[in-house]
């Protein structure tokens, strides 16, 4: 009987463990990259629903090179609208259309940049639904996979994810078709804390940084996980301590939080958390707003999108 207690707990604990590796800490670990065949991992590509775009590599300080889409918003062919909005209109939460109202056309001038940070076990192809949305809004969209997720080359790091944070930033300031426009910086899970790092160490380049789902640390994430989590908080190599550098983004830069109440990886108290920390030097123009929705489908909201539109619009206007 005691050797069956010992064995039923111990699959219990493995099972714990399991858990927390692919839900938590593979932000820690980067297992994603590291346990895949890279030649065997699916990239969705942007035309797979009508978005015409560059496929472009990037490549970093370190000289490690990045998969990338570029998809600018003033090229999308009339050609490919119907498809588009068929995308838009299938798969939009709350199954109305109505208040819908798409561009009367797509050769329009962009308005804005956005760069897209993915979260882990992610890749670039995982963000096109987003991109559909910020072309919608007539902003150019920059997808990178990090160094050893998707395409990319290399071994993912801290150190490594920020270097390829900045090499698509450079990219699009030093680009003669974006460089002239603002700059929003966007990311969910791992990427908002790859975003706030690179928010906190480029404040001028960039005009407002959104961020959905993320975490004040690694630590304290995994701390909560039963049984384990004090012994992994105190053994991980790759912090990203978004509490720590959050503090570094001036009230220049306008931040919109995202939050999924129903959150079950990274609970909603990280992001409560990180907004009590900005509003010791907050923007007038700072909003958090917050959805009945997990940690991966909360960009599935109904008025999500209209939230991030209506924040984008007034960061962006021409100021009087």
């Amino acid at each position: 009987m005691e050797s069956a207690r010992i064995i039923r707990w111990s699959s219990t604990a493995h099972g714990v463990c399991l858990n927390t590796v692919r839900s938590i800490c593979t932000p820690v670990c980067f297992c994603n990259a590291l346990s895949c065949d890279l030649g065997g991992i699916q990239v969705d590509t942007p035309d797979s629903v009508g978005l015409e775009y560059e496929d472009l590599e990037l490549t970093t300080a370190d000289g490690v090179r990045l998969n990338c889409f570029f998809i600018e918003a003033a090229v999308q062919s009339a050609a490919r609208q119907q498809m588009f909005l068929h995308y838009r209109y299938r798969y939009q939460a709350d199954g109305d259309s109505s208040a819908f109202r798409p561009p009367t056309t797509y050769d329009a001038p962009a308005v804005a940049n956005v760069i897209i940070f993915h979260g882990n076990a992610m890749n670039a192809g995982d963000c096109i639904p987003q991109a559909q949305e910020l072309v919608m809004r007539r902003c150019n969209v920059l997808l990178l996979s990090y160094r050893g997720y998707g395409h990319s080359g290399g071994v993912p790091s801290e150190l490594g994810l920020q270097r390829d944070a900045q090499a698509a930033l450079d990219y699009v300031t030093a680009n003669s078709r974006t460089s002239a426009l603002p700059t929003i910086l966007f990311g969910a899970s791992l990427g908002g804390a790859v975003a706030i790092d690179l928010a906190s160490r480029n404040p001028t380049a960039i005009s407002g940084l959104i961020i959905e789902n993320t975490f004040l640390s690694i630590p304290r994430l995994i701390r909560r996980v039963p049984y384990v989590g004090l012994i992994l908080s105190s053994i991980v190599m790759q912090p990203w301590n978004s509490a720590e550098k959050l503090p570094r983004v001036p009230a220049t830069v306008p931040l919109l939080f995202l939050s999924g109440t129903w959150d079950q990886v990274v609970p909603r108290q990280h992001m409560e958390g990180l907004w009590e920390i900005r509003k010791q030097a907050a923007s007038e123009l700072d909003r958090f707003e917050s959805f009945p929705y997990g940690h991966n489908n909360t960009s599935a909201a109904p008025g999500y999108w209209d939230k991030v539109g209506g924040w984008l619009q007034s960061v962006i206007q021409p100021k009087p």
